[in-house]
């Protein structure tokens, strides 16, 4: 990875930290996107108290709003002009109904579409730094989700595991409808399930303590598919495919279907259309 250049989302914490201090430590220059500069600069100082010397360079990000997106598009094309790597990592879980400065329902905003938006608005400088990988971590739970169309929003009855289930469902469709939309042989584009990671996530209040420590595995275990997405040789070419412990796996039914991903797509240009428009 030595004089490679890895944009990292959500690296302050979890499996984002863990895979940004294992990139570093191969040799990549780390672009960090953190919500909260000040945990942000802690994460860096951790990461450089095991790497020492590791080129980590902090971005203030908060992926909840779409203009905040597309200025992170702008300030990555500012300090880089090569991009090899993306990694989305950031993501969250709301067990109470809330919504952005946009008035869309969080979850699907931040787990979803500010990916969309991301990756989107980097492709170019992506396809300049061929071969260039995006990696979206997403979810065993997508096999519980499906795509309410409908009512992406949930405004007609909001669950924090329905909303969960969806956005990680919206990953893996995302990363496979990106793949057939984009050459191999430029970008390859994958997704995962990291495990069942004993994060912040797990840990406020939502499963009990005992759990948490019986079925879930630590930030370091659940970064390893993520890592290797973004460096093995394995997977030079590998496109379009959802990862499980770093081999590949069949996703649910809803996201192997091309119709669905072509809808989400479109419908997610759509959103993001209408709220520019309407700012």
């Amino acid at each position: 990875m030595r004089g490679k250049t890895c944009l990292i989302t959500g690296a302050n914490a979890g499996i984002g930290r863990e895979t940004a201090a294992v990139l570093a430590a191969q040799g990549a220059r780390i672009l960090m996107v953190c919500r909260d500069v000040h945990r942000g600069e802690t994460a860096r100082n951790d990461i450089l108290a095991r790497v020492p010397g590791a080129e980590l360079e902090l971005i203030q990000a908060d992926l909840s709003t779409i203009a905040a997106v597309h200025e992170l598009v702008l300030d990555v094309s500012r300090l880089t002009n090569r991009l090899d790597v993306l990694v989305s990592t950031a993501g969250l879980f709301s067990a109470r109904p809330t919504t952005t400065e946009d008035g869309l329902e969080t979850t699907f905003a931040v787990n979803h579409l500010a990916p969309f938006i991301l990756v989107n608005g980097l492709m170019d400088l992506l396809r300049r730094s061929q071969p260039a990988r995006v990696v979206v971590v997403a979810s065993g739970a997508h096999y519980r989700g499906t795509m309410k169309f409908e009512d992406l929003q949930l405004s007609q009855g909001y669950g924090g595991w329905k909303a969960y289930t969806q956005s990680k469902l919206a990953n893996v469709l995302f990363a496979a409808e990106l793949a057939r939309r984009v050459d191999a042989e430029t970008v390859t584009v994958n997704s995962l399930h990291p495990g069942s990671v004993a994060t912040k996530l797990l840990l406020r209040g939502l499963v009990p303590p005992w759990l948490v420590r019986r079925w879930t595995i630590t930030p370091e275990e659940g970064a390893r598919t993520s890592i290797y997405l973004a460096s093995s040789e394995n997977v030079n070419r590998v496109s379009g495919s959802y990862f499980d412990k770093c081999q590949e796996k069949k996703p649910s039914a809803e996201a192997s279907d091309q119709t669905v991903a072509e809808r989400l797509w479109a419908v997610s240009e759509e959103i993001i259309e209408e709220k520019a428009s309407t700012t």
